[in-house]
């Protein structure tokens, strides 16, 4: 194993690629599988991925298979959970991969690897003890680039340059997905019409515009006869946010769907959607996958990093700290970030409101 050259390529029948990561990390991942398939057709390429993150890539055209690690099985016992490890790690050894791409840095991708036996094992030189379980190892850049490219790192490693059309982001919207949505809208509205997505919520609280804030803002629109939908995951803090914003507003043009869409349902509401007003979450990487309208609000973490890929129609605002981004849970970990937290109101009714107008570009 070493950084010389290129490993030969032919005769590369199976594939796995390993993303053991949260949603938006597996949808960004998703030109890495774009790439595979055009320079290995016919090859059969699985994903060995979180449970969760499933439908991230179901539907995608150059997945053959998902094999899924339910983060639920630590709950059934230490013994259990071995055991269903186990028999994961050898299904994918009886699979008999030529090609592994691991994108996760951690212990269970990198076992996961070595153990497939594959004549190419492609990771990040992250860790020393590492480099054994590897035939190539992907050097890892720390300078300001976005995800998806440091993703296709590890295919440029063993001598795939992607093109182009290659790197967009790939979402499957099923048709029942698509019904699904088309019959909450109707039955709020008969004639659906233009309507405004917001999805004000994450898991983590410190990407959060306050609910202050987000009150006003909803109300300002609503003022303006606009229609207004509003989503958000089905945790227990997201939905007491969405409740709090949405409280004492006339909700003759307001749809509360917070915790009651799929992912899948998620995407078709975006699709659908006028323009999409959110903070750094999966929505936003949906929305740019669809090529949707969007202004994401951006705090401690990086919109170089994690911001708009190959959406002409997508918009980031941030406020100008210079400790940003320092991807802290809130100043001092309070949970509370004061670069998001100060971001003004009327600026970010003014940034929906032009995009929600506009045909044209806005990135800055």
């Amino acid at each position: 194993m070493s950084y010389g050259d290129y490993p030969r390529l032919e005769g590369i029948k199976k594939i796995l690629v390993i993303k053991l990561r949260h949603l938006g990390d597996v949808l960004l991942t998703t030109p890495v599988v774009s790439a595979l398939k055009k320079r290995f057709e016919g090859a059969e390429i699985d994903a060995y991925i979180y449970k969760e993150a499933a439908p991230m890539l179901e539907g995608h055209p150059g997945i053959s298979n998902l094999i899924l690690y339910d983060r639920e099985w630590k709950r059934q016992g230490f013994f259990l959970k071995m055991a269903k490890e186990a028999k994961i790690l050898s299904q994918l050894r009886k699979k008999k991969y030529d090609l592994v791409i691991n994108l996760t840095e951690g212990d269970r991708g990198t076992i996961a690897s070595k153990v497939t036996s594959a004549r190419v094992r492609v990771g990040f030189d992250t860790d020393k003890k590492k480099r054994k379980f590897y035939t190539h190892l992907t050097k890892v850049c720390h300078g300001n680039r976005h995800t998806v490219e440091r993703s296709l790192d590890p295919l440029r490693r063993i001598g795939i340059f992607p093109e182009e059309d290659e790197r967009d982001l790939t979402f499957h919207i099923p048709n029942s997905a698509e019904k699904n949505v088309l019959d909450l809208l109707s039955r709020k509205w008969p004639v659906i019409g233009r309507y405004i997505l917001i999805h004000p919520t994450s898991r983590w609280r410190f990407k959060c515009w306050p609910a202050k804030k987000m009150h006003f803002l909803l109300k300002r629109l609503l003022n303006e006869e606009e229609r207004v939908v509003i989503v958000s995951g089905k945790d227990v803090f997201e939905k007491e946010m969405v409740d709090e914003i949405v409280s004492g507003l006339d909700g003759n043009n307001l749809l509360n769907l917070s915790g009651a869409v799929n992912l899948k349902e998620l995407g078709a509401l975006i699709d659908h959607s006028s323009a999409m007003l959110c903070v750094d979450s999966v929505s936003f990487h949906i929305a740019n996958a669809l090529k949707a309208k969007v202004v994401a609000l951006f705090g401690p973490t990086s919109d170089i990093t994690w911001g708009p890929w190959r959406n002409p129609y997508a918009r980031v605002l941030t406020k100008d700290f210079p400790c940003r981004p320092c991807y802290m849970d809130g100043c001092g970990g309070s949970k509370m970030a004061d670069c998001l937290h100060t971001l003004e109101e009327d600026r970010v009714f003014q940034a929906v409101n032009q995009l929600l107008n506009s045909s044209i570009s806005l990135i800055k």
